[in-house]
């Protein structure tokens, strides 16, 4: 037991400073693409090489539009076109669908993500302290998240699971995982929604008390991403039931998993 203190002491605190501070996140990992207006004609390449159909032309190629949920920041159009390049932005949860997209018109670079934004000189006692008062407010003292794989790939669970770890460590703003639906404020949706799991999900949701939250996490949540609808897929989560918060990404990484969390709260 002395020897696990004295480690723990060594070691020190290791949890990440967000929202207080800006996101340690590397220069390598993969966000929004960002798309040169000044040789859009060349991203024409990228959007035949998108495995998802998420790069789209308007009439006369004049401007170019990307769908965030349905991009698996794979990095295939990058590497198909110069004018288009990846980014390591990840704050790009949203409310609504729409504000997933980026729509590029002939001469500059796409604009910086939309929606809910951290200012790193906000101090985390303001955004913790408002966040504890809205989760009081809305459900009792704290937030009780019921997560449910409904056809992913296991990728985003690795992510969700990283919230629990000394890093992210997510209960420190009151927000906890249960093991019931009917503990839960809110439902937590990874993958395409399979047919085989639509009724799952159904009952998932029902069983879960008023107030409740829908996130739909990544590509596949947000609209079925690679695997779209088919017979053995119903696409994005909505295509089931009412989602508050969109959380793009394949996977999104815990900085925008708490980020999207954070934006359903504030709603």
């Amino acid at each position: 037991m002395f020897e696990i203190l004295k480690k723990s002491l060594a070691t020190g605190i290791v949890t990440t400073d967000y929202p207080q501070g800006a996101a340690e996140v590397s220069d390598a990992a993969r966000g929004e693409p960002d798309i040169s207006k000044a040789t859009l004609t060349d991203a024409r390449l990228g959007a035949a090489a998108c495995p998802t159909s998420a790069i789209a032309f308007e009439p006369g190629d004049r401007a170019a539009t990307l769908s965030l949920d349905r991009c698996a920041f794979c990095g295939l159009c990058a590497e198909a076109a110069l004018s288009i390049r990846m980014t390591n932005r990840w704050q790009l949860a949203a409310l609504r669908k729409e504000d997933l997209k980026r729509t590029v018109r002939w001469g500059a670079s796409v604009a910086d993500t939309a929606g809910y934004s951290t200012d790193p000189k906000t101090g985390v006692e303001q955004i913790g302290g408002h966040l504890r008062s809205e989760i009081n407010r809305l459900f009792g003292r704290s937030l009780h998240i019921r997560e449910v794989d409904a056809g992913s790939c296991n990728g985003c669970e690795i992510e969700i699971g990283g919230l629990n770890s000394p890093i992210y460590d997510i209960e420190r703003f009151g927000i906890h995982f249960a093991a019931s639906p009917r503990h839960a404020d809110m439902l937590l949706v990874t993958g395409p929604v399979s047919r085989n799991m639509e009724l799952a999900l159904r009952k998932t949701y029902d069983a879960m008390p008023g107030p409740k939250l829908v996130v739909a996490v990544g590509a596949c949540g947000c609209s079925g991403g690679i695997f779209g609808k088919n017979y053995a897929s119903l696409g994005g989560v909505d295509s089931v039931l009412p989602v508050d918060v969109y959380i793009p990404g394949c996977p999104p990484n815990p900085y925008a998993l708490l980020h999207g969390i954070l934006l359903a709260i504030r709603t």
